[in-house]
Formats: structure tokens, sequence, C-alpha cells
């Protein structure tokens, strides 16, 4: 784990690749911390699955923004520098691909207790197998390229935010006991 001497501030962002445990972080900050927790999976798919448009994405995405204080769960890339513009605490969790491919593989088998839907999204084994086994030749074939474009985008950022880069659960642990 590596960051400045800063606290964690209060509008975070949880990144991380598919599997890297990005929402039972987030859920176990939120308790800590009292913020308000916004899963960007929930935010970004409309009904039966489907794609927003890339405009309708960043404006959801800035109203979200526009807050005091949030923790973000959630990849995209694509649209990191908008949350860079308003973020002061970035958590990149650099969990081993195989360690993501192995939990893509299991929720593949059975959703995680707990696990909302997006509204007007069904469930099922037949989409989820699709969907998150994808995901298993995905962490091999990219790994550690979205942590390092996260920390490439990070440090061209003009100022900043703090960040912390969490590689096992035990770094996770001692940032969330620091953030009680």
């Amino acid at each position: 784990m590596n960051a400045d001497d800063r606290l964690m501030g209060t509008r975070v962002l949880v990144v991380g690749f598919a599997g890297a445990g990005k929402s039972t972080f987030s859920r176990a900050l939120a308790a800590r911390t009292g913020l308000p927790l916004v899963h960007l999976d929930l935010e970004y798919w409309k009904p039966g699955w489907t794609h927003p448009s890339e405009d309708e994405w960043r404006d959801k995405q800035l109203a979200r923004l526009a807050g005091d204080a949030w923790i973000l769960d959630g990849n995209y890339v694509e649209t990191l520098d908008l949350r860079l513009e308003r973020a002061d605490t970035i958590v990149l969790l650099d969990t081993p691909w195989w360690r993501c491919a192995a939990r893509a593989f299991v929720r593949g088998i059975r959703r995680p207790a707990g696990t909302q839907m997006p509204e007007g999204c069904e469930d099922s084994v037949k989409q989820r197998l699709r969907d998150e086994w994808g995901i298993v030749g995905a962490a091999f074939r990219d790994r550690g390229r979205e942590a390092e474009e996260v920390r490439t985008m990070a440090s061209k950022h003009g100022q900043p935010p703090t960040l912390y880069i969490l590689t096992s659960k035990r770094d996770a642990a001692e940032l969330l006991a620091a953030a009680s």
C-alpha cells in the first residue's frame, strides 16, 4: 500500500479489474466512513442490459459527481477523466489477474449474496456465465493494463488525488482500519 500523508478524502474512487473486489471493498469503506456509495455498474446499465449513449453516460456521471461526498465503485476507464476532476482519493485494487479470473469464474456459477442488479436487468445463469467467464479470458489477456492506465491518468492529472494501490487483502484491511 502506498500513499502520501493525507487522510482519505470524501470523494473516493474505487477502481480495479473485474473481480478485483471493488464492490466488497466499497461496501466496507462506506460502512466505516458513512460516505454514500454509488456502484457505477448500477448507474450504467439501462433496462434490458442496454448501453447508454456516450453523452448520456457522461451526463449521468457528472450528476453523481456534483456532490461533495461519495464513494464511486467501478471502472469505465473511458470516462475516468470526469471522476479524476472531482476525486480527492483513488483506491486502486491491483489484484493479481489469476485471482480476478477465479472470482469471475465463481460468479459465473453463482451470484454473490448482496449483489444488486441494475433496474430492469434480469439476472440469468446464461447471461452471468457469458459475462463473467468472458472476464476470465480478459483477465489473462489484459493483465496489468488497466491498473497501469489508472496510474498513468492519475499522474497526468493537474492536481492528482491521493492514490492508494492495494495489492493484497492485508493492504485492504489496513486501509479500512485506518479509515474508521
